[in-house]
């Protein structure tokens, strides 16, 4: 290795840029709570373009549609010449040269070379397939949460590794003689190996941010997993040096590569530092390529904008017979729309589903606490499900243990000897999607005193928009998703409640808006609710479209207007059914229950796959809509907001949670070997946290690709987030002011904003930081030879 040198001022400069990269690094969450996140995050305060040719560079894979694609939708009319027009303008390009172009194949860029990169180009030999494997074989033991029945010893990544790395005689079978031997004698704190392996590499710090992100996309899912350690850190005040540390053994397999290959990779590596080390620049094809997808989003905005001009408002006149409110996620707007065709006078309302109560949950008998909120909150209200029931505190802890000894390696060959056969019945069970149903729990409660109680209650109904106008019966509704061995399981449940199902939300808000103490105590707020007005929890499950309520001391009273309910939401469930399955491959409106209990099923629903807007409008502009199953429908009456205090928190929490999972879902369909799950029938789940493809190597972050795929063509189509807002453009600017990281959104091209006037039409949108009028009439461009 290189003599170690001193340069004190370059270690401060290299210590940042590797902060810089961990900072360019997406967080994935534990398959136990899944939650979208945007693929792109670390990026999404420099342009999309920009954004894009970085990328491209580290290898992140792509972010815009390929270009055969594009042609394919200019040629079906879903992309029109108007469309191209508009984003030929964006761009400063012909709209003749921008259409031609969609007919042209370009080759895949690649990557920055780094040193095992160099090496392999050299040698032959593939260095970094091989501290894949090793790295990942690893990373599976260290960042165990239960699976495995000898679990690592505690302790940093950095001190793990290093462990496990010094006993490790593989990568001198593949030609790292002497690799343990290196490991063993790097120094035990992380950081100082860090700046050695540095120094080692000769590394400039003008070429480190860039390098050192290359590396950290070479971890794949293991740096994702990593990073969201940090960011939950940074999220709750504190900071966490995880992915720091895997970073730093990444630099050790490169020194070690180095080292070996003599002064011809060392040469190599000298000429590729400059590489690094230039600006990123935005190439023709990557140009081209931008304004292809600005096109195809253009043509998603549009189209959302013509159902909308072709919609009359629709206010319910008197008071509504019963008001259900509903989670803003996509798949309720087919439900909510069933529903409203029961009664004229059921009026459905749209608010994000742990409809405002960020609570860490305690189920019953069970001592794991799960956050029940969106991931951006930091839960500070505790709730339970009461009972300390001791027999079924011994029979959930028996039956992790047993899982655990059937897993063993000890016993799991034992197991299926002995007991094997007892289990025929249970497989056969699982084979015909038999398996039971679990009981009602308790009502869960939360531990506030008064004042904090109607404080909650004021906020939650005055960002619903409802202090006035209550039905006799309001359903307050969650949703999940009854799936059966699913590792992705809590994808499909409800994002705002942190990846678990909204049935523990909506109980609790039911609650505290039938507590006497509270109601009286709002009056004060400014909020009556009247007397005969009862609140009932429920919970959707968006796999069969059954909805179950909740019998949470309902009041006698109210027992006809629960049972009027139980009918219009059974009837409903049968018209979302039927719509659905017809977008299911081998879809049957009578099955889709049993999709959810087949445990060889692959696409038991789609998601929030298609999802492709968010509007956050009184439901009277768009309840005679029909919207697909694909637009976030958040209500909002800007008359009723002071201050524009509702619109910003829609704006940076509603919207920003809806922009994750439409950007999890375009990575996953754009670039599913960086940013998606692969293949379902290949998954294995590693450590209880996420799955590899195969028996091991990366871990995959993301979604599967039956998750965006029915076999046969694509069930979402990328285009950004088109978030429409009826509200004068002045709030909406005083938002856009206060919350920088949400403008940043808007102005580098992550999300379009446009507003919805005061007749239901989209004529404004905000681009390069003005408003501007849409431009509606129709152009010609010439077609493709």
């Amino acid at each position: 290795m290189n003599a170690h040198m001193s340069w004190p001022g370059q270690t401060l400069e290299l210590f940042a840029a590797a902060q810089a990269a961990i900072d360019q690094v997406p967080p994935a969450f534990p398959l136990a709570a899944t939650v979208a996140v945007n693929p792109w995050f670390g990026q999404s305060r420099e342009d999309r373009t920009v954004a894009a040719a970085r990328l491209l560079r580290v290898g992140g894979g792509r972010m815009f549609l390929p270009r055969d694609t594009v042609a394919s939708m200019i040629g079906s009319g879903e992309v029109s010449a108007a469309d191209l027009t508009a984003a030929a303008d964006t761009f400063g390009i012909d709209p003749k040269a921008l259409r031609y172009a969609a007919d042209e194949s370009v080759e895949p860029a690649t990557p920055l070379p780094c040193v095992a990169d160099l090496a392999q180009a050299r040698t032959g030999i593939n260095w970094s397939a091989l501290i894949e494997e090793r790295f990942g074989l690893w990373a599976a033991g260290h960042f165990d949460r239960g699976q495995a029945f000898w679990p690592a010893p505690d302790g940093s990544a950095w001190t793990s590794w290093r462990g496990f790395a010094s006993r490790d005689l593989t990568p001198g079978l593949a030609g790292l003689a002497g690799f343990p031997g290196d490991v063993a004698a790097t120094p035990t704190d992380a950081q100082t190996a860090f700046s050695r392996a540095c120094e080692d590499l000769g590394l400039k710090p003008e070429s480190a941010p860039m390098y050192f992100h290359r590396l950290l996309m070479t971890l794949s899912g293991w740096a994702q997993y990593a990073r969201h350690f940090g960011w939950i850190a940074a999220r709750d005040g504190g900071h966490d040096g995880t992915l720091f540390d895997l970073l730093t053994v990444r630099l050790i397999w490169e020194v070690a590569i180095l080292d070996r290959g003599g002064a011809p990779l060392a040469a190599d590596w000298g000429a590729q530092q400059a590489a690094f080390a230039a600006k990123v620049t935005i190439d023709a094809a990557t140009v081209l390529d931008a304004a292809l997808q600005e096109a195809v989003d253009r043509s998603a905005e549009r189209r959302l904008a013509d159902q909308l001009a072709g919609a009359d408002a629709n206010k319910i006149a008197g008071r509504p017979s019963i008001q259900a409110a509903f989670c803003i996620d996509v798949r309720s707007e087919v439900f909510r729309r069933a529903l409203e065709t029961q009664d004229p006078q059921i009026q459905t309302i749209g608010f994000a589903g742990f409809f405002g109560l960020a609570v860490r949950h305690k189920g019953h008998a069970s001592d794991i606490t799960e956050m029940r909120a969106p991931i951006l909150l930091s839960p500070s209200i505790e709730s339970r499900t009461p009972g300390t029931d001791t027999a079924d505190r011994v029979r959930l802890r028996t039956m992790r243990a047993w899982g655990r000894f059937k897993r063993a390696a000890v016993s799991a060959f034992a197991f299926v000897e002995a007991a094997g056969p007892l289990y025929v019945g249970k497989l056969i069970r699982d084979s015909l999607g038999l398996t039971g149903q679990s009981a009602q729990t308790p009502l869960p409660a939360i531990d506030l005193g008064l004042d904090d109680r109607v404080k909650a209650a004021a906020g939650i109904l005055r960002a619903m928009s409802l202090t006035d106008g209550f039905a006799r019966l309001v359903l307050i509704c969650g949703h999940g998703s009854a799936v059966t061995n699913a590792p992705h399981a809590s994808v499909l449940q409800c994002g705002a409640c942190g990846g678990h199902a909204g049935d523990v939300n909506a109980r609790l808000l039911a609650a505290l808006l039938n507590d006497a103490d509270v109601r009286q105590a709002l009056v004060k707020n400014g909020i009556a609710i009247p007397a005969d007005t009862h609140f009932v929890a429920g919970l959707h499950d968006t796999v069969s479209d059954n909805v179950h309520v909740f019998d949470d001391a309902i009041a006698p009273t109210h027992r006809a207007d629960r049972d009027a309910l139980c009918t219009a939401l059974a009837r409903a469930g049968s018209l979302a059914r039927t719509e659905r399955a017809l977008t299911l491959p081998r879809g049957r409106a009578d099955e889709l229950a049993r999709r959810g209990r087949d445990w060889s099923e692959l696409r038991p629903e789609w998601g929030l796959a298609g999802c492709q807007g968010f509007i956050a409008a009184p439901r009277s502009r768009t309840s005679r809509c029909d919207l697909g199953g694909r637009i976030f429908l958040h209500d909002y009456d800007w008359r009723r907001d002071d201050g524009a205090a509702t619109l910003e928190l829609i704006l940076s929490a509603p919207v920003v949670v809806a922009s994750w999972i439409a950007l999890q879902y375009h990575g996953s369909a754009i670039a599913p070997e960086t940013f998606g799950a692969g293949n379902k029938l290949l998954h294995n789940v590693v450590g209880g946290i996420g799955v590899l493809e195969g028996n091991g190597g990366a871990l995959r972050a993301g979604l599967p690709w039956q998750s965006v795929h029915d076999g046969t063509m694509a069930r979402h189509d990328p285009s950004r987030l088109v978030v429409a807002v009826e509200a004068p453009e002045e709030m909406i600017s005083q938002v856009r002011a206060r919350q920088p990281d949400v403008r940043a959104l808007f102005e580098k091209g992550w999300l379009t904003l446009v507003t919805i006037d005061a007749t239901g039409h989209v004529r404004r949108r905000y681009e390069q930081s003005r408003w501007t009028d849409r431009v509606t009439d129709p152009v010609t461009v010439p077609t493709a030879a």
